[in-house]
């Protein structure tokens, strides 16, 4: 379950980001904070962007970052951020992201219930208008338990 998997501590709303990798390390960081990546599993979802293009764009202004378990996913987890001000990440169909879901995931099947979860979110117009209007992060929590 996606609940399971985040908490207000790896939540950030209304980061302040110039470009997509400030963007990245800023959502990804309560991540690092609270050991459920190591600081190089940043620096290799960066470096794949780099590599292979905006790939984690998965959807109309939504980031997906993420980088394969053996980076440096500690544990199973997926941090919620939200821009001031949306940025480019060179998607040309879904760009600009104001929206980052950091996964860190320990293997390649645990989380796929939450991924499939935050999916079903995706679809819901009211999920992204909580994000846009929530000023604190237990009104996303309270979004999620329900």
């Amino acid at each position: 379950m996606l609940k399971d998997l985040t908490d207000t501590s790896l939540i950030r709303l209304n980061i302040e980001a110039d470009d997509w990798q400030t963007a990245i390390r800023k959502a990804a960081q309560p991540l690092v904070d609270h050991k459920k990546v190591k600081a190089a599993y940043v620096d290799e979802i960066i470096n794949g962007v780099f590599e292979m293009g905006p790939y984690i764009v998965i959807t109309k202004h939504v980031a997906l970052p993420h980088a394969r378990p053996e980076a440096g996913a500690l544990e199973s987890a997926i941090g919620i951020a939200t821009l001031k001000h949306p940025v480019k990440f060179g998607n040309k169909d879904n760009d600009p992201v104001k929206y980052l879901f950091c996964l860190s995931a320990t293997d390649n099947i645990k989380h796929l219930n939450a991924l499939a979860e935050l999916a079903g979110l995706f679809e819901e117009k009211a999920f992204f208008d909580l994000l846009d209007q929530a000023n604190t992060p237990e009104e996303i929590m309270e979004y999620l338990n329900k």
